[in-house]
């Protein structure tokens, strides 16, 4: 393999299917291709991660292994089960940096046992509009400063085990209203907002010392018609010039519709490295030997054509290299971590009481693309701590279904950002209004209150903090065993 191709494989961090690696994936590593990105497809358990990336390491000890394990509602450790830590978002609502460096630290060093050398966490991104698709409880919050804090904090305890974090998605998501999965957000915000708003806890991140920065498929009408992954002036001048940043500059997945569906992800891929980033993530489903020599072939292409300087190119892999192993590790922390966290985080508002075992509602709705089909519910959690407890688990169309299985039971609601959607909210108030003894369970960003006896906000629907929730009221439920 030439050295041109050699340092065009070097920028590429694609996915792949399956929980050990394929004979292309290890070929390709073996021939200097950047790193790779794992998913919930490709995890078993801890031990079978660390057995993975001992095969790959086997091929070249330097490779780049990303995942994106930001603790909370988007885990890949964890996806067959919910994550063991709570969210950013639930973080937030601590308010306490010492505990938030040390969830950190504590997942910085469960990646560093598996192998993993880069972690695209956490999110920078603040939950500014309420409409927002994407963000939400991945946050730690909306106010700007608090925010900057809890970011410091968190990159600062992934980082002492030698894992480099990754603060994302610049120059900040959390005032779309579009998901740049599916089309091409355009934010309507003004220089004085985004550096006195969005731009601070990036701010953080870059003093803390994050060692990567993800870019997000945003465009900023001001700083042009591209999106920041595909943009010199947000990259180049506001990222690296005005921020100071000098570490890896991540791309979020280039099949993501904002890029695929506009630049094309061969050429955005050559236009990010134009811009200024180093590493290009393209890690869905799509990513196979194919789509990596199509990517490659056209970075030489664009080298040869002077449309990409080679010097360029050169800066993008070595930077991008910076992200690689092995990783030294450290002590893992206790087990009891995340719950005791999660139980922090819990925020509970009205007279919280039982009077027996309830009928507990799960109301679905589809998760984001970000977190996928990762388990959620209240009620597995509650039957198991409070027997007699019953369990429906329906979509906000199922009115008639829940009135049915009543039977003078109070009533647990549990929603998913009801906020933004109508029919969840319009379902709850309707029950309210009938008059039932019902205790409403908000997962994710809390909302307006709908009427409810009680309110319980558990700020995230990692598996700790469903199961906080669910000790909370088994806790102030009456049971015959007590009386």
């Amino acid at each position: 393999m030439d050295g041109l191709r050699r340092l065009a494989d070097a920028v590429l961090l694609p996915g792949f299917v399956g929980t050990s690696a394929p004979d292309w994936v290890r070929r390709r590593v073996a021939d200097g291709l950047g790193g790779v990105l794992l998913f919930g497809r490709n995890v078993v358990d801890d031990e079978q991660v660390g057995a993975l990336t001992a095969q790959l390491r086997a091929e070249r000890p330097e490779l780049v292994v990303a995942i994106d394990e930001e603790s909370g509602d988007v885990t890949r450790l964890d996806a067959a089960r919910g994550s063991a830590l709570p969210g950013p978002h639930a973080l937030g609502a601590i308010g306490d940096l010492a505990l938030t460096r040390e969830v950190g630290a504590a997942l910085g060093a469960r990646l560093a046992a598996c192998g993993v050398t880069l972690d695209l966490a956490p999110c920078a991104d603040l939950t500014l509009a309420a409409e927002d698709p994407i963000i939400g409880v991945r946050a730690f919050g909306s106010e700007p400063v608090a925010a900057a804090g809890q970011v410091a904090a968190f990159i600062a305890g992934i980082q002492e085990s030698g894992v480099a974090a990754c603060a994302k998605h610049f120059p900040g998501h959390g005032a779309s209203t579009a998901d740049s999965h599916r089309e091409l957000p355009v934010l309507d915000r003004t220089e004085e907002q985004l550096r006195t708003v969005e731009l601070v806890p990036f701010q953080a991140a870059i003093a803390a010392g994050v060692r990567s920065v993800m870019t997000g498929h945003l465009v900023i009408p001001g700083w042009g018609e591209s999106p920041a992954t595909l943009n010199r002036y947000a990259i180049t001048e506001v990222l690296r010039g005005e921020l100071g940043f000098t570490g890896a500059v991540v791309t979020d997945a280039l099949e993501m519709n904002a890029v695929s569906g506009t630049a094309g992800i061969s050429d955005g891929a050559v236009q990010a490295l134009r811009a200024g980033a180093d590493l290009l993530c393209i890690g869905g489903e799509l990513a196979d030997a194919e789509v990596v020599d199509r990517l490659a072939e056209a970075i030489v292409a664009a080298v040869h054509s002077g449309r990409l300087s080679e010097e360029r190119l050169t800066e993008a892999a070595t930077l991008a290299a910076s992200l690689g192993g092995p990783v030294t590790g450290g002590p893992v922390a206790d087990s009891d971590l995340g719950l005791r966290a999660a139980r922090r985080a819990i925020e509970v508002r009205g007279n919280l009481k039982l009077a027996g075992p309830p009928l507990v509602v799960d109301l679905e709705v589809d998760p984001s693309i970000a977190v996928g089909a990762v388990p959620w519910g209240l009620g597995p959690h509650l039957s198991e701590l409070l027997p007699g407890t019953r369990v429906l688990r329906r979509g906000p169309d199922g009115k008639k279904e829940i009135l049915d299985s009543v039977n003078g039971s109070p009533v647990v609601v549990v929603t998913r950002d009801a906020h933004r959607h109508s029919e969840v909210r319009r379902l709850v108030v309707e029950l309210v209004s009938i008059g039932l003894d019902l205790v409403h369970v908000e997962t994710g960003v809390p909302g307006p209150d709908l009427g409810s006896v009680a309110r319980i906000d558990t700020h995230g629907s990692a598996f700790v903090c469903l199961r906080a929730a669910a000790e909370l009221l088994a806790d102030h439920t009456a049971r015959e065993d007590r009386r």
